[in-house]
């Protein structure tokens, strides 16, 4: 393999968008990129094709009295919009103040490459199994991932799943996650009229379609934070008196939090901290709106459709099915007379927590803390990863997020980066978490 870092600035330049259809074939060519690397480290490869984009699955053996390990990425990326806000085009990779810029650095290819380049820099002295399972459609939901998964489950048997996908809780400090919040994503359409209408020759008479979206977002939520959607906080599952310690000695600071995304001040729900709210609360948030006139000046009419997107993160216990029914039956109970209404379900995700006393973790952990000469530390996520469920539930194999990237990076907004520090621990964290796997699985550890 050529250098890590220009492997990987070739590996940006490709705009495997997997939401835009304009770039399907942009997509394919992320996939056969990868295959090429795979091959040239050894590994057998096959890009299996989907309803959708390509799955890359490779395996190398060791022996088979090693043990195995499954590493999962996606090689698909955000779209780059809005262009104007990046600093330096997003599928031009450039490298400055010691971090490669370009969409795709953190979110996923520079955090899956890692991986790719540990087992190539191993070569044949690879110390156990590897298989890789890294798919092209994570950014839309990974609708063809589960039917892969199901169907080969003897063929991805694995004694643990590895996935880089999430970030360090600070700079230096290495970090395993040990949960994420699950996710139900749901959108509300509303009709009043067969067509928008003089705000003079009408107003006062007819509805408007802005002004429910606006009244119903307004029950949804209140100005505390609470979700007022009945039953939603049913299943939620306690933050323990050792967790709530636990993070509570993790070094945040509440301003810089907020300073670092320009916000004036934090808010949520009263009685948690900004930690618990982001990693053991359920949330609800407005992702996006419309309606009428959007365009320069004015326009004196009356929307007759309007539209809001919205998220909700979920916490243990809580079901995306249960939750978006019950927020379904919620819409219709406060929708305003006078409206059609459609209610769409997008993805979803169940919620995760995974022990942090399983010997694929605690080896995960001495691999970080050898790496960066610092004790690991255990954190849970906001946001989702829905595969880790799937991975749990099908394969029955623990799973390590053992992420490079840092909460400054960027995902899915303009200037996405990658401090060229953690891309290079990370590629030592992974070649040591696979020599010392055999050892913690053995109970030699």
């Amino acid at each position: 393999m050529k250098d890590p870092l220009n492997e990987l600035v070739d590996f940006l330049k490709i705009p495997s968008v997997s939401a835009n259809p304009d770039n399907k074939e942009d997509v394919g060519r992320a996939a056969r990129w990868l295959e090429e690397r795979l091959r040239a480290a050894g590994f057998s490869v096959e890009v299996t094709p989907t309803a959708g984009h390509p799955i890359v699955y490779a395996e190398k053996y060791a022996g088979a009295d090693r043990p195995t390990v499954l590493i999962y990425g996606h090689y698909d990326v955000q779209p780059p919009e809005p262009l104007e806000l990046w600093d330096t085009p997003p599928f031009e990779p450039t490298i400055k103040d010691g971090k490669i810029y370009a969409r795709g650095a953190s979110d996923d290819k520079g955090q899956v490459f890692a991986h790719v380049a540990a087992v190539s820099q191993l070569s044949e002295n690879l110390p156990l199994n590897v298989k890789f399972v890294i798919e092209g459609e994570e950014e839309v939901g990974s609708p063809n991932l589960v039917p892969f998964v199901e169907a080969n489950r003897e063929r991805l048997a694995t004694d643990a799943v590895l996935i880089s996908d999430s970030p360090m809780f600070a700079p230096g400090l290495p970090t395993l996650t040990y949960g994420l919040r699950g996710l139900t994503y749901m959108e509300v359409r509303l009709r009043g009229l067969d067509r928008d209408v003089h705000s003079g020759a009408y107003g006062g008479a007819v509805p408007n379609a802005a002004h429910a979206a606006a009244w119903m977002i307004s029950k949804l939520k209140d100005e505390m934070g609470w979700v007022r959607i009945p039953g939603f906080y049913d299943d939620v599952e306690p933050i323990s008196p050792e967790e709530r310690e636990m993070w509570r000695r993790l070094p945040f600071d509440p301003r810089e939090y907020a300073a670092e995304i320009g916000a004036g001040d934090t808010s949520g729900e009263p009685g948690y901290s900004i930690l618990e709210r982001r990693w053991a609360r359920p949330t609800f948030d407005v992702n996006g709106i419309g309606s009428g006139y959007q365009g320069e000046g004015s326009k004196t009419v009356i929307a007759a459709e309007a539209f809001f997107k919205f998220s909700m993160r979920l916490v243990p216990n809580q079901d995306p099915d249960r939750i978006a029914d019950l927020t379904e039956a919620y819409l219709r109970q406060i929708l305003p007379t006078g409206y059609q209404m459609e209610v769409i379900r997008y993805h979803g995700g169940q919620p995760v927590l995974v022990p942090t006393d399983s010997p694929p973790m605690q080896a995960a952990a001495a691999a970080l803390e050898k790496a960066w000469g610092r004790e690991t530390v255990f954190t849970r996520e906001g946001g989702s990863i829905p595969i880790v469920h799937d991975f749990m539930r099908v394969l029955g194999a623990p799973v390590v997020l053992m992420g490079f990237g840092l909460e400054s990076d960027n995902l899915h907004a303009p200037n996405e980066k990658l401090d060229l520090i953690n891309f290079e621990k990370g590629i030592e964290a992974s070649k040591n978490f696979m020599r010392l796997l055999p050892e913690y699985l053995k109970g030699e550890k």
